[in-house]
């Protein structure tokens, strides 16, 4: 009957995947602009722009991500309703799909900064240098030069990240989100086959986490091209 009751909630168990994936590929492409932005404001020759990149970094690793999750859910309500009100508007409500985007990406942005800093620093000087010597422009040279580089050293970083944020998406299920977890937790208490179902929300995981390895090796074959040639031929 066990497997019976898990075909019943087949729909709604793979709707639930689906968001899943949705809510970290989202949050993570938020992440990754943040953590390039603030590795690139760190190198600013501005003291106040340093300063911001700094104080992200340090308060958002400082605080757990539960925390978060539920300051930034309730406390942008909070917000929100307070600022809907002084301007005489109709009320927003935050939707939790949303909420979690946005929290995970803040999360993982300050993580994916310092991966995106030790990368920066890890490209030879002498790159910089030719680069100016030839007149590019900073755009150019770091669309161009600099970051294919800085992936090579980053990839391992991102990676890591990537399959901590992938876990870390469950904990938006407490703030309502009909996510993998959320859908499996209900349907465990409904049937009272709670191991079952979160076997199958492990299972869900596994799978997603076994493609994104997949994933990144392919990525680091892709970025080590000439790198691997050139150790090979010594």
């Amino acid at each position: 009957m066990t497997l019976s009751e898990i075909i019943q909630y087949g729909p709604s168990l793979l709707e639930g995947f689906f968001i899943t994936i949705t809510l970290g590929i989202l949050s993570f492409i938020i992440a990754v602009a943040l953590g390039l932005g603030s590795a690139l404001l760190s190198f600013s020759s501005l003291r106040s722009l340093r300063f911001i990149s700094k104080a992200y970094t340090t308060i958002i690793r400082g605080i757990p991500d539960i925390v978060l999750i539920f300051l930034l859910f309730f406390g942008l309500q909070t917000l929100l309703n307070e600022l809907t009100d002084l301007m005489g508007l109709s009320p927003i409500f935050l939707n939790p799909f949303v909420s979690g985007i946005i929290t995970i990406g803040l999360i993982f942005g300050a993580f994916i900064s310092e991966t995106f800093r030790g990368a920066l620093m890890a490209v030879p000087k002498g790159q910089f240098e030719s680069c100016i010597a030839l007149g590019m422009s900073k755009t150019h040279f770091y669309r161009r030069v600099i970051f294919p580089q800085a992936m090579r050293f980053a990839l391992p970083g991102l990676s890591n990240n990537w399959l901590v944020m992938l876990k870390t998406t469950a904990l938006v299920s407490l703030i309502g989100l009909h996510d993998l977890v959320f859908i499996a937790n209900n349907a465990g208490k409904a049937t009272r086959m709670t191991f079952d179902f979160y076997m199958v929300t492990a299972v869900g995981f596994l799978v997603l986490t076994t493609l994104s390895i997949l994933l990144i090796k392919f990525l680091e074959r892709h970025y080590s091209t000439g790198f691997t040639n050139e150790v090979s031929s010594l």
